[in-house]
């Protein structure tokens, strides 16, 4: 595959990738209405997987295709995506301050941290093994159960939940079983055929500009898997829904160091260098702990704070061509 081919197909597959999660999300929804799951759960799980698909069909195809720089970068570097372009963006389109639920960020923040710590923690020799992984992807299944009851205990934070929950519902509106299970089936072959031409386009990319593939995953490849979070984000914050911008981010922050970083070690062990390790971690954890502290000042996010979460990720990128290229 040469150069401007590789381009071309990775920003055709990121729009078609984009599109086939939303197809496979619906689907899944509507075949969870059909056989009558509890509401709360559906939006819980399905809502939470929606947005963050492309980042791991992405990862676990490069963990299976032997490139776990990508795998492990697209993970990491789309927590950074999320917190200081897609929370930032969706902060400064707001027409006025992003509230925040305090019962919602002492808990889901604080689980947060600890499963960002825990993961640098396991990371940290420059391995990521298969046990690791699944103590992650164990750790995804309390998330999951964690934030059942705590959406059962903040009424604020089950209305936006079930909010998102409405849109998609609105969306499948009238369709049949069977016209759903199409959805999911061409949402789901479309997820993972595009993201392994995604990882092919990336190695050739990476190979071509002479840069190690950790920092294709940790910049193009994470703002590509990213824009569902990212138009989820501006789209909710303009119609006055910041609960729902506040919520998708902490869960997809969540979803991708536990499942999608978790799976696809379970899957390949994942082997990074260490100075990328020790570069990845720390700025994410000073970007999601700036967000946090932000969102803790009066339990609002402002168009500054916002401001300075961008800034922050303009340093990150600054960095990352300082140290790698």
């Amino acid at each position: 595959m040469s150069v401007p081919v590789a381009v071309a197909v990775l920003v055709v597959c990121f729009y078609v990738l984009a599109k086939c999660a939303s197809w496979f999300v619906d689907g899944a929804v509507g075949v969870a209405e059909y056989l009558k799951l509890p509401k709360m759960l559906i939006g819980i799980v399905l809502v939470s997987l929606a947005t963050t698909a492309p980042e791991l069909a992405v990862s676990v195809q490069s963990a299976l295709m032997g490139n776990p720089e990508i795998a492990l970068g697209n993970a990491v570097g789309s927590v950074i995506v999320d917190d200081g372009v897609a929370l930032a963006l969706g902060a400064l389109v707001a027409g006025s301050p992003i509230l925040v639920n305090p019962y919602l960020l002492k808990t889901t923040g604080l689980f947060l941290i600890g499963v960002d710590l825990i993961a640098y923690f396991m990371a940290f020799d420059g391995t990521l093994s298969r046990f690791e992984g699944a103590v992650l992807v164990l750790l995804f299944a309390v998330y999951i159960v964690f934030a059942y009851f705590t959406r059962r205990r903040s009424s604020e934070a089950d209305s936006d939940n079930l909010e998102e929950l409405a849109e998609i519902e609105e969306a499948i509106a009238g369709r049949g079983l069977g016209t759903l299970m199409l959805w999911f089936a061409t949402g789901l072959a479309g997820v993972l055929v595009c993201s392994h031409y995604i990882v092919e386009s990336a190695i050739v990319i990476a190979g071509f500009l002479g840069i190690s593939e950790a920092v294709i995953g940790l910049t193009v490849i994470a703002i590509g898997t990213s824009l569902p979070e990212i138009a989820t984000a501006v789209t909710a914050a303009r119609k006055g829904q910041g609960g729902i911008v506040v919520g998708n981010i902490l869960g997809a922050d969540i979803l991708n160091i536990c499942w999608i970083a978790g799976a696809s070690a379970a899957v390949n062990p994942l082997v990074v260098p260490t100075n990328v390790i020790h570069f990845s971690f720390p700025a994410m954890l000073v970007i999601v702990g700036t967000m946090l502290i932000a969102m803790r000042t009066g339990y609002k996010l402002t168009r500054t704070e916002g401001i300075i979460l961008m800034v922050l990720y303009g340093i990150y990128l600054g960095m990352v061509g300082w140290l790698f290229l």
